[in-house]
């Protein structure tokens, strides 16, 4: 059952010139409604916009920074 106590708790670091880390695995719903999937233990989620592989990172950010 969602949001039960014995649900782990998903940790979310936040960077301030980078990506949002999340532990993984992840599902991640995009705004036209698809919904991608990561079963790393780790995935960096693009803030900027710039990655051609969005929503992951892939520091492009770095670029402009």
């Amino acid at each position: 059952m969602p949001n039960s106590p014995s649900d782990t708790p998903r940790r979310v670091t936040v960077r301030r010139k980078g990506p949002l880390l999340v532990e993984g695995p992840v599902e991640v719903e995009l705004e036209d409604g698809t919904v991608v999937a990561s079963d790393r233990f780790r995935v960096a989620l693009c803030t900027c916009r710039r990655s051609k592989r969005y929503p992951w990172c892939d520091t492009s950010h770095r670029d402009r920074a």
